[in-house]
């Protein structure tokens, strides 16, 4: 039986289901979903992250969190954490770069947060001698100074979406007709959530809303406020959601959302206002949101690409060039991505970033 087959029957069986539902069981079936399948990275897979295209990504993310770490006082032992690691790759990188901060690793516990079988197994390769530990989900992490690196998780989060109609609002949902699937709406209502999206919404508008969002923001900045610590936050998406950002992705490239579930990766651009406020919420700071290329330009990434160049003659050169080009410049990732940064009230935000 198909992943296919199994959203049918329950449509059939219980009725429509939304977008939020749709994609937890496309990405997350614990036989037939997405990320509990396969490694869906590099050229072999169906997407490329940052940490991917270059080792300066990753380099420069944990000097920013080494130096949050020396400026809140150089708290022992704290929880290095990573959600959504991958194969292991950003986190790698981190580790190198910040062997050179006296006490950084010593002080570390690795923490993976990651629900794929096939990916914990990569990670557990490409990290031989940093005794990583894994975790199911963040609120398993320790009441601790958190040191916390997000890198393209919260894309993955599934979103509801709702079309504004009159002053009220109603829900996209996914049914299935002729044996395949195809969208249609419920009745509109009033929905408390979105009070505040009349202001700057039109009739026919579409906002999405992260239901899981809140909860894991919540979860990271209240172990911040608390113990101390920083996390940064780097995803494409925006300040406020509009319109519709779902997006499936098979072999590099775009795929219908409603073909082959399970088969392809689903994102959903990340709307970064209620992170902040889930974090200040909580009694956390969050910085300005910032590009991606701001953000790496200010750790310095310019001058480390110069360095790696040094080296560097022919295609290993051009390669490098590419990469510093993907990563910062506006017309690729540099303006796409945005970094948010959460930290305590009386420390400074991370390195790179902006109260």
């Amino acid at each position: 039986m198909t992943l296919f087959d199994l959203i049918a029957a329950r449509i059939r069986q219980d009725g429509p289901i939304s977008m939020a539902d749709y994609m937890a069981d496309c990405l997350l079936h614990p036989t037939l979903g997405y990320y509990t399948t396969r490694d869906p990275l590099g050229a072999a897979g169906d997407f490329t992250t940052a940490p991917e295209i270059s080792q300066m990504f990753g380099e420069l993310i944990g000097l920013s969190l080494a130096q949050a770490w020396l400026d809140q006082g150089r708290p022992a032992p704290f929880t290095l954490a990573e959600l959504g690691p991958g194969r292991g790759t950003l986190m790698a990188d981190l580790l190198r770069a910040t062997g050179a901060v006296p006490g950084f690793l010593e002080a570390a516990q690795v923490t993976l947060v990651e629900a794929s079988p096939v990916l914990r197994e990569t990670q557990a390769r490409n990290l031989t001698g940093h005794a990583p530990r894994w975790l199911d989900n963040v609120d398993a992490l320790p009441d601790a100074p958190l040191f916390l690196i997000a890198n393209e998780f919260f894309d993955a989060m599934p979103v509801r979406q709702f079309i504004r109609q009159d002053d009220g609002w109603a829900e996209r949902r996914i049914t299935v007709a002729d044996d395949a699937l195809s969208f249609g709406l419920t009745a509109p209502g009033k929905r408390p959530a979105l009070a505040h999206r009349l202001e700057d919404t039109r009739q026919g508008d579409m906002v999405e809303l992260c239901p899981a969002a809140a909860p894991i923001t919540t979860a990271i900045a209240t172990r911040i406020a608390t113990h101390g610590g920083a996390a940064l936050i780097v995803d494409y998406g925006d300040w406020r959601s509009l319109g519709d950002t779902v997006q499936a992705l098979r072999d590099h490239r775009p795929v219908d959302v409603l073909k082959c579930p399970g088969q392809a990766d689903l994102t959903a651009h990340v709307d970064f206002e209620p992170l902040a406020q889930a974090a200040h919420d909580a009694g956390c700071h969050a910085s300005k949101l910032t590009p991606q290329g701001v953000f790496l330009e200010r750790l310095g990434i310019t001058a480390r690409a110069q360095a790696l160049a040094r080296d560097m003659r022919g295609a290993a050169l051009d390669d490098l060039v590419a990469a510093h080009r993907r990563l910062t410049h506006p017309a690729e990732m540099g303006n796409l991505f945005k970094t948010l940064g959460l930290f305590p009230a009386q420390a400074p935000p991370p390195p790179g970033l902006e109260r």
